[in-house]
């Protein structure tokens, strides 16, 4: 039995394991999240953060990227920066990731060919790096529901385009649970139970409800809310 960074390498097969694939997240931005009006906005930063802390779990490689920060977009979301604290996004000025020697080389530093890619706008910021990287032989897997755009006929004109292009839809469970592949991998599975507590609704307490009232576990125990203090800036 073989273990890559103490987890146990999954059979690849054409699937995702933690160690073939790098995860990118693209201008996941306030500005952005403002236009996107196809998808519930909660429901795409609750995806998108429970992508990131999965990724987190399966040490897979993640490249943050963000575009005209200062000018336009704002800064990337905090729940994200909460995932990856110290990382300091790729900073661009291109709509098209892939026009950007920085984003591109990082991809490549991680010698993986499949990127599991998530953005807003689909029809941008997600399709045209999607359509090029797959020309340049990557395999790409767009994370639907970490995505989003002006539209439901942009995001769905967007996926089309990649579709035809060769990339796979996934969501950020299914990637999640094509990581695990086994619930016998007792390395990771805590941690994608917490995950699945936290951002999955009702399979999370469906979990929970199993956990306590079928096995007799201990409930689930979260952090204690405290109500945060008055800020210097509004005494």
């Amino acid at each position: 039995m073989s273990y890559n960074n103490g987890i146990q390498k999954r059979s690849e097969k054409g699937l995702l394991t933690p160690d073939n694939c790098v995860v990118a997240l693209i201008d996941h931005q306030p500005q952005m999240l403002f236009g996107t009006s196809n998808f519930d906005r909660q429901g795409i930063i609750n995806n998108t953060v429970a992508l990131g802390k999965a990724a987190r779990v399966f040490d897979v490689p993640v490249v943050l990227t963000t575009v005209e920060t200062k000018s336009f977009s704002g800064n990337m979301w905090p729940q994200i920066r909460a995932v990856f604290p110290g990382r300091e996004p790729i900073e661009r000025s291109s709509m098209n990731s892939w026009d950007d020697p920085n984003f591109v080389a990082a991809i490549r530093e991680t010698g993986r060919k499949k990127i599991v890619l998530a953005g807003l706008w689909t029809e941008t910021c997600v399709a045209l790096p999607t359509v090029q990287a797959i020309h340049d032989g990557y395999e790409i897997y767009v994370v639907e529901d970490c995505c989003g755009d002006v539209s439901q006929l942009a995001h769905d004109n967007a996926m089309r385009r990649v579709f035809q292009a060769g990339a796979k839809p996934v969501t950020s469970l299914s990637v999640m649970l094509e990581w695990q592949r086994d619930w016998a991998n007792k390395e990771t599975y805590d941690a994608v139970m917490d995950i699945v507590k936290n951002h999955y609704g009702a399979y999370g307490i469906g979990v929970e409800y199993v956990y306590t009232m079928v096995h007799g576990a201990p409930a689930t125990s979260f952090p204690e809310y405290r109500v945060p203090a008055l800020t210097a800036a509004h005494k």
